[in-house]
């Protein structure tokens, strides 16, 4: 299949998922990850629809940026952040997808206020609370979202997560399950105070319909749109 057949049938099957679960396909935003993608297939993707793409290595992004790979699509950043790179990242993007700490979060704090904007962020939750993964655990969520409204040059817009790898269908929806309600909780808690919470970040190639059903806003594919990523190059970027 072409890469616009490709991006039209996961749209279907979002939009599928969406349905069996009585929620509005319109609800669930498409992220292509572009991570070891070309500037030109980047841009046969967008032409074909996709109107997000979501880069995980910070070095890639700023070359695609260079290239302008991204133009007539939005930009979020999905992959693990390192605090030295956030100057990099911080207002590049429209959506930085993975605040994985309060060191993280401040940096990212800092680096706005130096660029006099506000950056939109989510916080990454490790909800596996596996020791390879990065991010807050669910019951670190709430002090950090307070740590997020002490901060002016951040705008919490909600969470993300990367559940642990399934061995069998429908095994990461009680994870997707526990997102939701932290989501609801933390999106309750801030509704007076101007902050817009309005996305759930969970689900990727091989689960993204089961994350639908359990609530998410955002779903991160790459392999079922571009097919099995190539190898890095030898000292690939990070």
């Amino acid at each position: 299949m072409s890469l616009g057949e490709n991006i039209a049938a996961v749209r279907a099957r979002i939009n599928e998922a969406a349905r069996r679960a009585g929620r509005d396909p319109a609800e669930i935003t498409l992220v292509a990850a572009t991570k070891v993608q070309t500037s030109q297939t980047i841009r046969e993707a967008i032409a074909a629809g996709i109107t997000v793409c979501g880069e995980n290595r910070v070095q890639e992004m700023s070359a695609h940026l260079e290239d302008d790979a991204y133009a007539g699509a939005r930009l979020h950043f999905i992959g693990h952040l390192q605090t030295n790179k956030v100057r990099q990242v911080v207002g590049r993007v429209d959506l930085l997808e993975s605040v994985s700490s309060e060191k993280l979060l401040r940096a990212v704090d800092a680096q706005a206020g130096r660029l006099e904007l506000v950056q939109d962020i989510l916080l990454e939750v490790n909800i596996g609370g596996e020791e390879s993964k990065s991010g807050i655990t669910p019951q670190e969520v709430p002090e950090l979202v307070k740590t997020c409204q002490e901060l002016a040059h951040v705008r919490l817009r909600g969470l993300m997560a990367i559940p642990p790898a399934a061995a069998e269908p429908g095994e990461n929806r009680k994870f997707f399950a526990e997102m939701y309600q932290l989501y609801v909780d933390i999106r309750d808690n801030l509704a007076d105070n101007g902050t817009v919470i309005d996305c759930l970040s969970m689900g990727m190639s091989g689960d993204f319909e089961d994350a639908i059903a359990e609530g998410a806003t955002l779903v991160r594919v790459g392999t079922a749109l571009f097919g099995p990523r190539p190898p890095l190059h030898r000292g690939g970027t990070v």
